[in-house]
């Protein structure tokens, strides 16, 4: 929470508290205090503008303001019980924070960042009524840059999430307006940075989100993945992600959504992978092509050493991809159910597989029979880990837009007590010693990487 935010809530609760525990004394004081706090307000909405979660404390200071009148027990008691209902109301909006804030990346590089809007001429996009619209494909490329911006702040450029300002409507069942302060989230990225020139080339690991999830919601986990030494490919699908900005400069929502039951789901999804692994092999088309990484990436990525990456809906895309394109060295699957006709022995590289903790038994009983079923086919085998007390959300930035209360009470109801700092810290040192081998042609210990956290479960897995 800014230090700005911070002091006008704790100023609004002390009035309150003020107010309701002494309310005969130091009136004139406790007025001092409001008008203070009604300049201070004024100058929190000039520099930050309107923040949702002040409503509440707005209506507290105004009840704490009211002149005190002498009343009756009954009277005193229920504008005491009110005014405490309103404290309570008042710190509430604030299990959701105004902007995420990000840890910072664990690797030895400093990261840079860059945002490419294309558009594929040869796919008609098949989610809008125009024959003429061409299918768009939006990267956010996370690379080791120049070592001499090691610590050095944010400078401004891409904000945290596409659109902000004029999103197309609710982001993940989030209302729009929980958004409107996010371009203040610090990515910890320096946009545009010289690339770091040693190695001469990089690895590179393209990243699909999952179902319905902007790129933006991966930026922990990409970040930190990129300070360890690979350009990693965050992608955006046009009109089934909650926002994407297209290369005119649009904003556009999701075209159609997969309807209720698993049967509507399993169609739609069966129907819309296709559409996504052509996204990602025309990225792949785009790594060797002269000018479209621009002038900073432009002959820094290696072509020969990719992996592909995702995350629900996107690791069985990756999956897919891997299986059809032998460009792909290597392929992790986080939480993903497959879809498509995922090829095991098709694969030229190694599988992970990383799970949020689960019991096996529905749904999920149907992920693990699928999933081993391609595992045990991969030439080159592969892993499996359940990462302990980590949700299906905990591999995404989702965590980080709730405050300590907030996260807490989210996790009494749909698991997940790790939390996303914890559940990606592991998630990228077992992905960072899963692609040393492949990418990197660097020893590493993908076992011994597990090891060093309680309560994941799982292994190795050879033909």
């Amino acid at each position: 929470m800014p230090p700005i935010d911070a002091v006008l809530l704790a100023g609004l609760i002390a009035a309150a508290v003020w107010r309701l525990a002494a309310p005969n004394r130091g009136r004139q004081a406790r007025a001092v205090l409001c008008v203070g706090l009604v300049l201070l307000a004024g100058a929190q909405y000039a520099l930050k503008g309107f923040t949702w979660q002040f409503v509440p404390g707005y209506l507290l200071l105004a009840a704490s303001a009211l002149p005190f009148r002498r009343a009756g027990v009954a009277s005193r008691w229920a504008g005491g019980v009110g005014l405490a209902i309103l404290i309570l109301t008042a710190l509430a909006p604030w299990a959701l924070l105004p902007a995420p804030v990000l840890p910072q990346p664990r690797g030895p590089h400093a990261v840079g960042e860059q945002v490419f809007r294309w558009v594929d001429a040869s796919r008609e996009e098949a989610a809008t009524p125009d024959p003429a619209d061409r299918r768009n494909v939006v990267v956010q490329a996370w690379y080791p840059a120049d070592p001499g911006l090691a610590g050095n702040p944010r400078r401004g450029g891409t904000p945290y999430l596409d659109g902000l300002g004029r999103l197309p409507g609710p982001i993940m069942a989030f209302p729009s307006f929980v958004f409107r302060r996010f371009g203040e989230t610090d990515t910890h990225a320096t946009p545009n940075a010289p690339v770091s020139n040693a190695p001469p080339t990089w690895p590179v690991v393209i990243f699909s989100p999952g179902y319905g999830a902007p790129r933006a919601f991966y930026t922990g986990l990409a970040l930190d993945l990129a300070s360890r030494g690979y350009v990693v490919l965050t992608v955006d699908h046009p009109y089934e992600a909650a926002v994407t900005q297209l290369a005119d400069g649009r904003v556009v929502g999701p075209a159609q959504y997969y309807g209720r039951g698993d049967t509507e789901r399993i169609a739609y999804m069966e129907r819309q992978i296709p559409v996504r692994v052509a996204d990602l092999r025309f990225v792949l088309d785009q790594l060797p092509r002269p000018g479209a990484m621009g002038p900073q990436l432009a002959g820094r990525l290696d072509a020969n050493r990719v992996a592909a990456a995702g995350h629900s809906f996107g690791g069985a895309t990756a999956v897919l991809a891997a299986s059809d394109d032998p460009r792909i060295k290597a392929v992790a699957n986080i939480d993903g159910m497959l879809y498509g006709a995922v090829r095991g022995e098709a694969l030229q590289g190694p599988l992970l597989l990383l799970e949020s903790d689960h019991d096996g038994t529905g749904f999920r009983a149907r992920y693990v029979e699928a999933t081993e079923a391609v595992l045990s086919q991969v030439p080159a085998g592969g892993w499996r880990y359940a990462i302990g007390g980590a949700n299906h959300f905990t591999f995404t930035d989702a965590d980080h837009f709730l405050s300590p209360p907030g996260r807490w009470a989210v996790a009494q109801v749909m698991g997940g007590e790790r939390g996303a700092a914890a559940t990606q810290r592991a998630a990228v040192d077992i992905l960072d010693a899963f692609l040393r081998g492949p990418l990197k042609g660097q020893p590493a210990d993908v076992a011994a990487a597990a090891a060093r956290y309680e309560g994941l479960r799982g292994g190795p897995n050879r033909r």
